[in-house]
Parts: C-alpha cells; sequence; structure tokens
C-alpha cells in the first residue's frame, strides 16, 4: 500500500485525491487478481500494480479536466501537516494486503523446491528455530536461514518492495 500511495503522489495528485485513487487500484486488484498470470520472466506483481495504477491516475485526471482546484491556503495546508499519516481505511489494508501476500506465496510456491519451502515455512510462518528446523529436515542452520531468505527475497520481488 505504502508504493501505490508513493506513486500517487509522484503523480502530482493532490493528497485528498490521493486517497481516493489508492482505493480505486485496490477495487480494481480485488476484483482482478485471480485473472493475474506470470507467463515470462518479466512479468511481475510489481508491474502488473503499477500498470493498474498508472491507468487508475490517467482516469482521475481526464475524470477532472477542466473542473476547478480549489485552493485551501496556508491555514489549511498546516491543518494538513498537521494530521497523522495513517491510511485512511486501515480496517480494509489487513484484509486486503493478506490476499495479495497470499496470492504472490502461492505463485512462489510453484517455483521453489519443497525442502526450501518447506524451511522458509516452518521458520517464517511456523517460528521454529532454525536449529529445530535444520534438525528435523536434515539440513544445516545456515542452509534453513537460506532457504528462508531466497524465497522471502523472492516474496519482496512479487509484491514489488524491491526496487
Amino acid at each position: 500500500m505504502p508504493l501505490v500511495f508513493s506513486w500517487c503522489r509522484r503523480s502530482g495528485l493532490q493528497p485528498q485525491d490521493t486517497d481516493d485513487v489508492v482505493q480505486e487500484v485496490f477495487q480494481a486488484v480485488n476484483r482482478s487478481i485471480a485473472d493475474f498470470r506470470c507467463t515470462g520472466p518479466t512479468d511481475t506483481f510489481r508491474g502488473w500494480l503499477r500498470t493498474i495504477t498508472k491507468n487508475k491516475i490517467r482516469d482521475h485526471f481526464r475524470d477532472r479536466a477542466g473542473q476547478p482546484v480549489a485552493a485551501g491556503g496556508t491555514d489549511a495546508q498546516q491543518r494538513f501537516m498537521d494530521l497523522a499519516e495513517d491510511p485512511p481505511h486501515a480496517s480494509e489494508e489487513p484484509s486486503v494486503l493478506a490476499g495479495l501476500v497470499h496470492r504472490a506465496l502461492g505463485l512462489i510456491r510453484e517455483e521453489i523446491e519443497d525442502r526450501t519451502w518447506q524451511a522458509f515455512w516452518l521458520t517464517a510462518v511456523g517460528q521454529q528455530s532454525t536449529v529445530v528446523v535444520a534438525q528435523q529436515l536434515g539440513m544445516t542452520p545456515g542452509a534453513v536461514r537460506q532457504a528462508k531468505y531466497k524465497v522471502l527475497r523472492r516474496l519482496r520481488q512479487e509484491l514489488g518492495d524491491v526496487e
């Protein structure tokens, strides 16, 4: 979500419009996440999300073309600056984010060797120590840490947290 917010802010949207566009982006993602496919090595979730965001920003500017922009003055600007930067729909964020992470993990799971996936899952999700998981899977603790790192790095790439 912070990534989409930053793309919207860099596009020149007004702060009050950014929230609306971000919401539209995640509504579009929610509607079409089942259709997302990685068919080539350059296809990423981040690229797909970026395309949706750019299209929603274009839609916003096209819809607002010719409409006057209200000016709030220095006092209004100061009040905006004093507000906390929490997303307005924080109660919706965990379910949307969880769905995106779940979908990304499903895509990644198909690419990862079974023992690597088990090492990741037991340490990251099951919160078991690397030593215990290493003994269970017949691996060294270093290999378990490397497996966890490999899956997390791939997840960051898929979700777009790595530039």
